[in-house]
């Protein structure tokens, strides 16, 4: 309208904050570790979808806010279970591997070391199963790490054959087979049972073994 005063300029838009992550504390590798330990039991217990984050939490004694420091939900942590297996199994391997053992003391050693990563590293993680609880994504990085893990005892076993060690079979098969009753000990195990993790380790390393040279 005509001779009427000018509107008022509207004040500038505040800028919103960006909201900072909080860093986690200076010892936060080992809170990680002592989280995926607690949740590992939770899952072995319960399984994945009967175990809380608030369980996992109380667990530590922790508040289930500080959890989201490390981990951003649950699916989250369990995938960093399997991914730490994983980084202990692979390493391992490499090392067994490239040492200058027997194939049949490598493929002992290997077994023994599987036995002892699915029920003491991380208290009875089911490393190989509850992966349909993972996004596509995780499970195919969880699948592929798994693979090199089978290639890894496909090869020791090979190289058996090869050397004599071994009779000539299909070494997938019995990778396959060793894995497979090595992967079912958690279903059974009982932290509190007769046979400690380390006799059932040496028990099932000396059978398997055995098993193989008389195939």
């Amino acid at each position: 309208m005509i001779g009427a005063s000018p509107p008022k300029p509207r004040p500038p838009l505040k800028r919103r904050k960006k909201r900072r992550r909080v860093k986690a504390p200076a010892d936060s590798d080992a809170t990680r570790v002592q989280i995926l330990q607690s949740a590992a039991a939770a899952f072995r217990k319960l399984g994945y979808h009967g175990a809380t984050v608030q369980r996992i939490a109380a667990t530590l004694r922790m508040e289930k806010g500080n959890l989201y420091y490390y981990f951003r939900n649950k699916e989250e942590i369990l995938f960093a279970c399997h991914q730490y297996s994983l980084d202990r199994l692979i390493r391992l391997l490499d090392e067994i591997s490239s040492s200058d053992a027997s194939p049949d003391d490598k493929l002992r050693t290997l077994i023994v070391a599987l036995v002892h990563t699915i029920l003491d590293e991380l208290h009875g993680t089911t490393l190989f199963i509850e992966l349909v609880a993972l996004t596509p994504a995780h499970l195919k990085t969880i699948i592929a790490r798994r693979d090199c893990v089978d290639r890894g005892m496909r090869q020791v076993i090979a190289d058996g054959m090869a050397s004599g060690v071994f009779p000539e079979r299909d070494a997938k098969l019995l990778s396959l087979a060793i894995l497979g009753a090595v992967n079912w000990i958690p279903r059974w195990f009982k932290p509190e049972g007769p046979a400690s993790s380390t006799e059932i380790a040496e028990c099932f390393a000396s059978y398997l073994t055995a098993g193989l040279r008389r195939a």
